[in-house]
């Protein structure tokens, strides 16, 4: 049910329920409608990049601000400027697209953009890397073949190799690594076909192991190996034959009772199961007389008497035994049953024991030397041809006392070689069933503590990754003790001086670290350990460990300061060294190789890494700029790579490379009129100048250089305050050419620049015009320009000798103007004066009107 919000003011019941609903549904139209109406950009990005590796833009298309409006774990919108990234979260095509490559396309991330009032579809196509290696579901491939099949026919592998990258990444080729050719591989697509190459015999081999290497087409390829298991399956082409070892003759007593078993026949059939089935009969040759009296078991071959041996029948009986298997024919043998008379006994062995007996077995500890273990008497009513004796090459011998024997040894027993021993004692004659009588006695040789366990290995070098998690086993040392029971039970211990984040389990001899190693505090560390067996004494062994801790890349490079302040004079050398930048990774190998760079590439500098030094590439002047601010990004060769940053700034220093430049008067032909009536001391212009050189290299001073004698006016030194020396007379009513020298207070040679100032004293303060040069510098005033490269000096020679003729021909063409305006000037005088005694009776003032020519003369251009 959903509350009813009534509104007083319209009586409207509204059902709030509804209308969440409502604005869902309208948001979810508007969202359709955005998106129907939604631009789209696509984008791509190689699978496996670290954070912060931008996949591309939006904004060369669509105008900010941007907004996600669905998230996505693996990438990151920047709202400003619409590039995507990737975050911490790796972006993995197999993950992202476990079912890829599909009919449906390429493995794709969908992301919905705001671009300022544009809904954006985004999407990423992820790029596959070949980053993962071909598999089979099993280490081993099982393949059945049978025996006669033939050469050149071809199999199927049920089991394929798999590879979870796309394209030529995930396309895969196989090879069969079989040394002997019975088998060869083949391609059909992304399948194996295993191709017989050689004829197959179960009976000779049946099993081939094999080893499949398949290995993929992407660059660089990845491979790997699985064991293909061959079984070659068995067909029925074998008949069975009688074994060679099978009895051909046997000795029966007379008196021997029905059921007594005389003699089993063996035969043999290579094949299997069914096909190795065997029958026995006896053939339609073997007597009727027989077969009453031998009865044969058709499955095993044991041939049992069935009747009672007649004392007047044959002393001997012929049988023929037929084995048959299935569609073969029958292998025949022949058995001959020899009936020995009742008057004939068998020899009786008795023994008497002499060592411990224990369940019928003798018992005798090892090392010890040769002891009598037991006496041997016979007996027996038939005369024994030849004495008793032990079969086959055992430790033991008979030695003859008094009519019967001793049994011992005859050398020490070593339990680790041989811990129990059956000895048959024989006694022959051929008128008895078998040739003869056999006595068996068990002999059981008992350990003692005698081997000291030993290590699979003298030494044990191990490797391990840094940062390992605590409790990590890093290595499993094994020791053998060869004796037995408690003698061959070792445990394991480390020795006293093994640093104590080592431990290893005394039962199964696993070494593990209780703490996360770190390569950069130790690379190494050696230890012992002790294997020590629980015999009585007990016996010790030692190895030593070499624990090497490899190195990751969890070192960031480190600057030696993260401001480097440096200093260079505006003159500097192109690639000239501004200082050395230290940086160091205590990482190893590639972890530790680290590379500097300057990010804002604005600046005429770049880093020389082999020296790892900061280097000027192009020319500075202070008077441009005065100081430059780099960022360094150092980064190392580790993957992923890690990196740090550091602030450089480099200060210009000034040189003296920059004259005085005279501001005011702005030309040399400037002219101002003072009054005769000016206060002594009164300021009656001002010279300003500026530098654009620093310190003392743009300390201005000014001086006058005299270029008439008692001059009325004086200049400030600091100033440039031009003032009133002394009172003004009548001869100081005149046209004053001030010849002003602005220097600086550079070193070692200061540097020049000077200007004309015309000062005209008269009473009326009319305008003050000038049209001409004033006469040359005065000939002590040397202008010094600022000091040139040897390029610069052969230009300035150059330039001076084309002034200098410049100069000669216009003080030519100056003195030719003087002399004629001085005639002039002198008629013009005398025109004036007979003019001035006429109207001094009326009280007039006589303007005076000067006309002076001289020519402007910049002295930063007469060089």
């Amino acid at each position: 049910m959903g509350t009813c919000a009534v509104r007083k003011d319209q009586g409207i019941c509204v059902n709030m329920s509804k209308s969440t609903s409502l604005q869902k549904v309208l948001g979810l139209v508007l969202l359709q409608q955005m998106l129907c109406s939604s631009a789209a950009t696509h984008l791509s990005i190689q699978e496996e990049q670290p954070e912060g590796i931008k996949i591309g833009s939006i904004a060369q298309d669509f105008l900010p601000p941007y907004h996600l409006l669905t998230s996505d774990k693996h990438t990151r919108l920047d709202t400003q400027t619409g590039d995507l990234y990737t975050t911490a979260h790796t972006i993995d095509r197999e993950t992202l697209c476990p079912q890829q490559p599909t009919p449906t396309g390429p493995c794709l991330i969908q992301q919905l953009v705001l671009a300022h009032d544009v809904v954006v579809k985004v999407t990423v196509e992820v790029e596959d890397i070949n980053d993962n290696s071909p598999h089979f579901p099993e280490d081993e491939v099982r393949l059945s073949v049978p025996e006669d099949v033939a050469v050149g026919t071809s199999f199927l592998l049920d089991d394929q190799a798999q590879d979870d990258d796309t394209g030529s990444n995930g396309q895969l080729w196989y090879h069969l690594d079989d040394p002997d050719g019975f088998f060869s591989a083949e391609e059909a697509g992304q399948s194996l076909v295993v191709v017989v190459r050689r004829t197959l015999d179960r009976e000779v081999r049946d099993t081939h192991r094999l080893t499949v290497v398949t290995t993929d087409r992407g660059v660089p390829s990845q491979s790997s190996t699985a064991t293909l298991v061959v079984e070659v399956t068995d067909i029925n082409d074998n008949c069975p034959a009688f074994r060679l070892d099978s009895p051909k003759s046997i000795l029966v007593p007379m008196d021997a009772p029905r059921g007594t078993a005389v003699i089993r026949v063996r035969a043999m059939d290579p094949d299997l199961g069914p096909n190795s089935i065997i029958t026995y009969s006896f053939s339609p040759k073997t007597s009727d007389k027989s077969r009453e009296l031998f009865s044969l078991d058709s499955d095993s071959g044991q041939i049992t008497l069935a009747g009672t041996i007649d004392s007047d029948g044959p002393a001997e009986y012929i049988l023929r035994v037929l084995a048959s298997g299935p569609s073969c024919p029958p292998a025949v043998t022949q058995v001959t049953v020899s009936v020995l008379a009742a008057s004939s006994q068998r020899p009786v062995m008795k023994i008497r024991y002499i060592a411990e007996l224990r369940e019928g077995a003798i018992l005798i500890k090892e090392n010890q030397p040769p002891t009598v273990l037991a006496l041997l008497e016979l007996e027996g009513a038939s005369p024994v041809k030849g004495a008793p004796s032990i079969a086959g090459e055992v430790p033991f011998l008979l030695r003859p006392q008094t009519g019967n024997y001793l049994l011992l040894t005859s050398k020490p027993l070593d339990f680790e070689q041989k811990s129990k021993y059956h000895v048959s004692i024989q006694v022959r004659d051929s008128r008895l069933p078998g040739g003869g009588e056999e006595m068996v006695i068990t002999v059981l040789v008992q350990d003692v503590n005698d081997n000291a366990p030993q290590f699979q290995l003298p030494h044990y070098q191990v490797d391990v990754e840094e940062n390992n998690a605590p409790g990590t086993t890093i290595a499993h040392i094994r020791a053998a003790d060869i004796d037995s029971m408690q003698n061959g039970e070792v445990a394991y211990r480390l020795s006293l001086h093994t640093a104590s984040m080592f431990s290893i389990d005394p039962g199964t001899g696993r070494v593990s670290v209780s703490v996360a190693l770190d390569r950069e505090q130790q690379e190494f560390h050696n230890f012992t350990v002790l294997a020590r067996d629980n015999g009585s004494p007990a016996l010790e062994s030692t190895t030593s460990v070499s624990v090497h801790v490899l190195d990751q890349n969890d070192n960031e490079p480190v600057f030696t300061t993260t401001n480097f302040i440096f200093f260079i004079p505006e003159n500097f050398p192109r690639l000239g060294q501004v200082g050395v930048v230290p940086v160091r990774d205590p990482d190893a190998g590639v972890n530790g190789q680290v590379e500097v760079q300057v990010v804002n590439g604005s600046g005429p500098f770049m880093m020389d890494n082999a020296r790892g030094t900061l280097r000027c590439v192009a020319e500075v002047d202070r008077e441009v700029q005065d100081r430059y601010e780099l960022w360094l990004v150092a980064q190392d060769g580790g993957h992923p790579p890690h990196s740090s940053t550091a602030r450089v700034t480099v200060f210009v220093e000034d040189i003296n490379d920059n004259r005085p430049k005279v501001i005011l008067p702005s030309t040399n032909l400037s002219c101002l009129t003072v009054s005769p009536t000016m206060h002594t001391g009164a300021t009656v212009t001002k010279i300003y100048a500026i530098d654009k050189d620093s310190g003392i290299n743009g300390d201005i001073s000014y001086r006058m250089v005299a270029s008439e004698p008692h001059s009325p006016f004086l200049i400030d030194a600091r100033s440039g305050n031009v003032t009133l020396a002394q009172r003004l007379l009548i001869r100081d009513h005149r046209l004053h050419h001030l010849f002003i020298v602005v220097s600086d207070g550079g070193e070692p040679t200061p540097l020049q620049s000077a200007v004309w100032v015309n000062l005209l004293v008269n009473e009326t303060e009319g305008p003050c015009t000038l049209s001409t040069v004033p006469i040359p510098a005065p000939a002590h005033f040397t202008h010094r320009p600022p000091k040139k490269t040897t390029c610069e000096e052969d230009q300035s020679g150059i330039k001076n000798a084309k002034t200098t003729l410049l100069v000669g021909l216009g003080m030519l063409v100056c003195s030719a103007i003087m002399l004629l305006g001085a005639a002039i000037l002198f008629i013009k005088q005398r025109a004036l004066r007979r003019s001035h005694q006429k109207l001094a009776s009326k009280g007039s003032e006589i303007p005076l009107r000067l006309k002076e020519t001289y020519h402007t003369v910049d002295w930063a251009d007469v060089q």
